[in-house]
C-alpha cells in the first residue's frame, strides 16, 4: 500500500455555532465573510491545520483530503456572484495547500458530481454529453490553477444535505452504471494527461438505478467495464452499507483489478462520534487479513472528522478530548501500513505500563457496543430494501435514540429470542462499571466511560420495552431515566448528549399486517425478487411520491430534513 489518506476538515469547524452540525463537508457558508474577518479566520484555520498535519504525519499518514472543487474551481459560464465567491476562497486556500506541501504530504480535493446553480443546470439542459464536457473543462482548469493538487476524490452517490443553502448545490447526476462508465471515459483523460489521480467513491444511498453500486456485482461490473486507466482509484467503504459494525467485507474488492482503497471511519458517526470509546481495531485487523487476497490494494482512506449530522464536536488531532478518534486513526495506520495487530496498536499507543488495562478496557467497550448499542439478533441479519442494505443498527441514529411503539413492533418482528437479548443488554451494563474502574490505569478519561454508561442505561431500558411484555411501569422508568439524563447533561454544558425520542402511543398497524409488509418490502438476498422489480423498485416509488404530495409533512421531520432525506431512497 502506498496511499494513507486522512480528511483534514476539522480546523474549519472551530467557529461553527449551530448545535447540530453537518459534518459531511467544510461549512463554506460560515466562512464566506467580509475580507478582514475572513483573513483572520483563515489564519486561525491555517494554524490549526498545521497542528493537525504534524500529528497526522507523525502517526503515519502521507496524504490528506480537503473540500472541495465546487468552491475553488472557476468557469466563465458561472453566475457572477458564484465566481466572486469562488475567487474569495481561491485567495485563501493556497496558503493551506502550502502547509500540506511543507510536510511532504499529498493533497487531494473532494468533489460531488455534480454541483451547479439553477441557471447552469438550465444551460447544460440536463444533457450527459454537455455535463461531462463541462466537468472536463472545469477540472482541466482547476488542475492547471492548482498543480500542487495530486488528485480529486469524487462522490457520485450522495449529494449535499437538505440543510445546505446557497446558490451552488450538488445533486445526483449519474443515475445508471452506463452513465458512470461514460463519465469515466470522458473524464479520465484529463487526469491521465497530468499524471493525476481520480479517486472514485462507490458509496451510494440507494437513489436511482446506480444506487446499488456499493454492493451489486452487476452494477459494479457495468460501471467499470472496459476501464483500464492507471489514473483511476476505486474507493469503497468496508461493508455494503455505511460505517456500522456487523458488516462482512464488501466483496466488490475482489471483483476488479483496478487500484483500490478501503474507507474506514475513526470518528464513528453512528457510535458517539468520539464522545465515548468505540474502538474498531479488531474489525480493521479482520478486514486487512481478508483483503490479502484482493488484487491491487493501494491504500486506505480514514474519515476522522467527516460524516453525520449531530452536535458532538471533538476535533481529531486537535483536541486533547478526541482520544477515541485519534486512537482509531492511529490503529488504522498500525494495522494497514505496518501490518500490526489491534493488540499491538493498543500497546504502542497506550505504552507498556498501561497496555494491559487499555486492551481490557477497549475489548469491553467493543463487547458492550455489540451487545447493547446494537441488537445482535437483528444486526446479524442480511436485509435489503430496494437498492439499500438495511443498516444493522436500529433505534439509534446519529445523536438520537428512538423509543417508540412502532420501533418496538419492528424489533419484535426480527428478534427471535427476546429474553436472551434482554439478558445480554443487562450483562453489558456490568462491563461498563468495570470500564470505569479500568480507566485510570489505562490512561483513559473516566468521564467518557461514565457518559457511555449513562447513555447505555437508556438503551438497556429501551431493550426491555422493545422485547418484554409491555407494562406501564417500564414506560415510567424510561421517562424518569430520560429526565435524569437531561438533568445530568444539560445542552448548555460542555458535554453534548443524545436526544431521546419517546412515543408509547400504540402503532396503528397490527403486528401481523406489519409482518406482511416487512416480508414484502424487505428481502434477505442481494438479488432482486420478481416482487421487487414490480412493486418495490417501481410502483412503490410512484406511490411514495403521490403520498408525499398529498401529505408533505406526514414523514417525520428528522427523516425529511436530515442528510438527503428519506426521499432519496425512493428515487
Amino acid at each position: 500500500m502506498e496511499l494513507f489518506l486522512i480528511d483534514a476538515i476539522g480546523p474549519f469547524f472551530r467557529r461553527t455555532q449551530r448545535r447540530r452540525i453537518n459534518w459531511s463537508k467544510i461549512p463554506f457558508a460560515d466562512l464566506d465573510l467580509p475580507e478582514g474577518e475572513r483573513r483572520q479566520v483563515f489564519r486561525d484555520i491555517r494554524a490549526d491545520l498545521g497542528t493537525f498535519l504534524d500529528r497526522a504525519a507523525a502517526a503515519g499518514f502521507n496524504a490528506v483530503t480537503l473540500d472541495d472543487v465546487a468552491h475553488l474551481a472557476d468557469h466563465p459560464i458561472y453566475d457572477p456572484e458564484v465566481r466572486a465567491k469562488v475567487w474569495r476562497f481561491r485567495e485563501e486556500f493556497p496558503a493551506l495547500f502550502a502547509e500540506v506541501a511543507a510536510r511532504g504530504m499529498r493533497l487531494f480535493v473532494t468533489m460531488d458530481v455534480f454541483s451547479a446553480t439553477p441557471s447552469l443546470r438550465a444551460r447544460l439542459d440536463d444533457s450527459p454529453a454537455q455535463i461531462n464536457a463541462f466537468l472536463a473543462e472545469l477540472i482541466d482548469g482547476f488542475l492547471d490553477d492548482f498543480p500542487q493538487v495530486d488528485g480529486i476524490v469524487m462522490r457520485i452517490g450522495e449529494s449535499d444535505g437538505n440543510d445546505v443553502k446557497g446558490a451552488m448545490r450538488s445533486d445526483l447526476y449519474l443515475r445508471s452504471a452506463r452513465m458512470v462508465n461514460r463519465f469515466l471515459r470522458d473524464l479520465l483523460p484529463v487526469f491521465e494527461r497530468r499524471g493525476k489521480r481520480m479517486i472514485l467513491r462507490t458509496w451510494t444511498v440507494g437513489a436511482y438505478a446506480v444506487g446499488d453500486l456499493i454492493w451489486n456485482r452487476r452494477t459494479f461490473r457495468r460501471a467499470f467495464e472496459g476501464i483500464e486507466s492507471r489514473a483511476l482509484v476505486v474507493s469503497m467503504k468496508y461493508g455494503e452499507s455505511d460505517f456500522f459494525r456487523f458488516l462482512p467485507l464488501n466483496r466488490n474488492f475482489f471483483r476488479t483489478p483496478l487500484p483500490k482503497i478501503i474507507e474506514v471511519q475513526a470518528r464513528r458517526e453512528y457510535e458517539g462520534a468520539g464522545e465515548f470509546p468505540s474502538f474498531v481495531g479488531w474489525d480493521l485487523e479482520r478486514y486487512r487479513d481478508e483483503l490479502a487476497e484482493a488484487e491491487n490494494m493501494v491504500g486506505i482512506s480514514v474519515w476522522c472528522q467527516t460524516g453525520g449530522w449531530h452536535p458532538f464536536r471533538r476535533l481529531a488531532f486537535l483536541d486533547d478530548s478526541a482520544v477515541w478518534i485519534d486512537l482509531n486513526a492511529r490503529a488504522a495506520i498500525h494495522i494497514f501500513k505496518e501490518g500490526g495487530s489491534a493488540e499491538g496498536a493498543v500497546r504502542r499507543i497506550a505504552g507498556p505500563d498501561r497496555a494491559a488495562a487499555a486492551a481490557e478496557f477497549l475489548r469491553l467497550s467493543d463487547e458492550v457496543i455489540r451487545a447493547l448499542y446494537y441488537i445482535e439478533d437483528f444486526a446479524g441479519q442480511k436485509l435489503f430494501f430496494r437498492r439499500v442494505r438495511i443498516p444493522p443498527l436500529i433505534a439509534v441514529f446519529w445523536d438520537t435514540i428512538f423509543i417508540s411503539h412502532s420501533v418496538r413492533k419492528i424489533v419484535r418482528h426480527f428478534v427471535a429470542d427476546p429474553e436472551s437479548s434482554v439478558r445480554e443488554a443487562r450483562a453489558a451494563l456490568s462491563k461498563l462499571d468495570r470500564m470505569i474502574e479500568l480507566a485510570p490505569a489505562a490512561g483513559f478519561p473516566a468521564a467518557d466511560a461514565r457518559f457511555m454508561r449513562d447513555t447505555f442505561e437508556i438503551l438497556a431500558l429501551a431493550r426491555e420495552y422493545f422485547l418484554l411484555p409491555y407494562s406501564g411501569e417500564i414506560a415510567a422508568r424510561i421517562r424518569e431515566a430520560k429526565r435524569r439524563y437531561k438533568d445530568r447533561y444539560p445542552r448548555s454544558g460542555d458535554r453534548q448528549r443524545y436526544r431521546i425520542r419517546t412515543d408509547f402511543t400504540p402503532f396503528w398497524l397490527r403486528r401481523r399486517y406489519l409482518g406482511w409488509v416487512l416480508s414484502v418490502c424487505f428481502r434477505r438476498q442481494r438479488g432482486y425478487r420478481l416482487i421487487d422489480r414490480i412493486l418495490t423498485l417501481h410502483l412503490l416509488s410512484v406511490l411514495y411520491r403521490l403520498f408525499r404530495r398529498a401529505r408533505p409533512k406526514a414523514v417525520p421531520k428528522f427523516a425529511r430534513k436530515r442528510a438527503m432525506g428519506i426521499d432519496a431512497v425512493f428515487r
